[in-house]
């Protein structure tokens, strides 16, 4: 086991929290990850590498229709930088009624799954001492964040967010380790495109995976097709909305290739938390 837990370069708070996640690591070999690729749980499992050792280290990725194809791929991109090896396994939130309800909770269900499944089928099989994932301090306070409920129900842990590690640190220690998803745009899962209440189904999810890997390719760097049966209500960067506007005939034809009969442009841009926030309170 290495015992390599300072991060090069780096200094201050993000220093001491990294340095407190790492001490919150140790001894927890072997240790599952629950990774998506994101800049969270990318900084979780490059500390996780450097404290423990990239053959104690494993990063467990969730595969279903809900997961994006492009984060799919990016996701091993990555894992491949930090040198961490990647299990997929597939996860069937989709079979549960109450995921498919798409309430506010729906997060809680699809990440019960995934650590229901992680408990099931891969903790025995690679002798895991513990699994923990990326939640960061700043994710902790938010109400539209369910997910955490399971975590503490499977006994999963967060040490970023024990460690008191904001978004912006994660970033600042991301930065520091040379991930390439340092400033990541966030790419919360494809059901979040669904308003809550409207049943989640894989058309659906499919179509939204369709319409933002064209707009992708059209060069945005970042979107939301958001799910509105015929329309597909499309959030971009608002430095990018104009150029949408002057190139809306590729615009439309991207998501009409992907299955929609119309193209709406949201002049506010990327929300994060559109459809959760309004639905639920805010944490004390």
């Amino acid at each position: 086991m290495t015992t390599t837990t300072a991060v090069p370069g780096l200094t201050g708070p993000a220093a001491q929290a990294a340095a407190t996640v790492a001490e919150m690591l140790a001894g927890h070999a072997p240790l599952g990850v629950a990774y998506s690729g994101g800049v969270d749980s990318a900084t979780l499992l490059a500390l996780a590498v450097r404290t423990l050792g990239a053959g104690n280290v494993v990063a467990v990725l969730g595969v279903s229709p809900s997961l994006a194809t492009d984060e799919r791929a990016r996701a091993h991109e990555t894992a491949a930088v930090i040198g961490a090896r990647v299990v997929e396994i597939e996860t069937h939130e989709g079979q549960s009624a109450a995921y498919r309800a798409n309430g506010p909770d729906r997060c809680f269900h699809c990440k019960d799954e995934l650590f229901t499944r992680i408990s099931d089928e891969l903790v025995a099989e690679l002798g895991l001492a513990a699994v923990a994932y990326g939640e960061n301090a700043d994710d902790a306070k938010r109400p539209d964040r369910p997910g955490s409920r399971a975590a503490t129900d499977h006994r999963v842990l967060r040490p970023m967010a024990e460690a008191g590690m904001t978004k912006a640190m994660v970033r600042e220690v991301a930065r520091a380790l040379a991930l390439p998803v340092a400033d990541k745009p966030a790419a919360p899962c494809l059901a979040s495109r669904i308003p809550h209440f409207e049943e989640v189904t894989p058309d659906k999810l499919r179509q939204v995976d369709r319409a933002e890997a064209a707009l992708r390719r059209l060069g945005f760097t970042d979107c939301r097709v958001r799910h509105h049966g015929d329309v597909a209500r499309i959030e971009l960067l608002p430095e990018e909305l104009l150029t949408a506007v002057q190139r809306r005939e590729e615009v439309d034809g991207a998501v009409r290739d992907a299955g929609f009969r119309f193209a709406a442009l949201d002049l506010r841009g990327i929300q994060s938390g559109a459809f959760t926030l309004p639905l639920v309170s805010v944490r004390g």
